[in-house]
């Protein structure tokens, strides 16, 4: 309990990383607005910043769900549904509902899965990660990319993706991380901290969305720290596995 309580107040404070640092406003209210307000560049600038390894990250991040088990699974966070899409992809049996925060995000992701004519798949909703509507035990697996860093509360959220899972459910998650090995630590550091907000100034007009991104980054517990929670909030088989020399990690565990 001493070490659960260590993390949960390492997660509380990352709640106070926001987008916009407004006194009168919750990092939710933040983080919601931020999504509504880079919605329509968000998929170019993925590509790009990412030099289109993202797409790579999700596949590899997708292929860990056991293909004979998943047939309902929530993806949490879903954003514009690229990881939904994937989801889709690898595990054609499957249905998926996606959940955002962001309208903004949700209306783009309905266009793209309608263009792509996955309606009958996926399902897309707008919903908060840390209050979900569904039942107790039904989903066979829960998924997320790059959202949990913005959890309101971490734990709260994790808790919640622990309760709809099924028994035996699959938790995957995709998250960044911050490289240890030099010079990627180095060359992490220096590119999502000073080059990252400028193209994110240009294409989006929001550059404070991209300062957040690499102070959020930052103060992730990630590795053995996400690991720690993960088992705490009640996850077993706990393991992660960094991409790319660790500028990301897949996270999984089973309820």
């Amino acid at each position: 309990m001493f070490i659960f309580n260590i993390l949960t107040s390492f997660a509380s404070d990352l709640k106070e990383i926001k987008p916009y640092d407004e006194n009168n406003t919750d990092k939710k209210t933040e983080v919601t607005a931020m999504f509504d307000n880079i919605a329509p560049y968000y998929d170019l600038l993925n590509r790009v910043l990412s030099v289109g390894i993202d797409t790579i990250w999700r596949k590899k991040a997708i292929a860990q769900l056991d293909k004979s088990k998943c047939k309902r699974i929530l993806d949490i966070a879903t954003g514009t549904a690229d990881l939904a899409v994937e989801i889709s992809k690898q595990l054609p049996e499957s249905q998926i509902i996606g959940l955002d925060i962001s309208s903004k995000m949700i209306d783009l992701a309905g266009k793209k899965i309608t263009k792509k004519h996955l309606q009958d798949r996926i399902q897309v909703e707008v919903g908060d990660s840390e209050n979900l509507r569904f039942e107790d035990n039904s989903f066979d697996a829960t998924t997320a990319s790059f959202g949990v860093r913005n959890f309101g509360n971490l734990v709260s959220g994790l808790k919640e993706m622990y309760r709809i899972l099924k028994p035996g459910g699959q938790i995957v998650i995709l998250e960044f991380s911050r490289p240890r090995v030099f010079p990627f630590k180095q060359l992490f550091n220096t590119y999502f901290k000073y080059i990252l907000p400028v193209i994110g100034r240009v294409k989006s007009k929001d550059p404070k969305a991209y300062k957040y991104l690499y102070e959020s980054v930052q103060h992730f517990p990630d590795y053995d720290q996400f690991g720690d929670i993960l088992k705490e909030v009640g996850f077993n088989k706990v393991s992660w596995k960094p991409l790319s020399f660790g500028i990301c990690t897949i996270y999984l565990g089973e309820k």
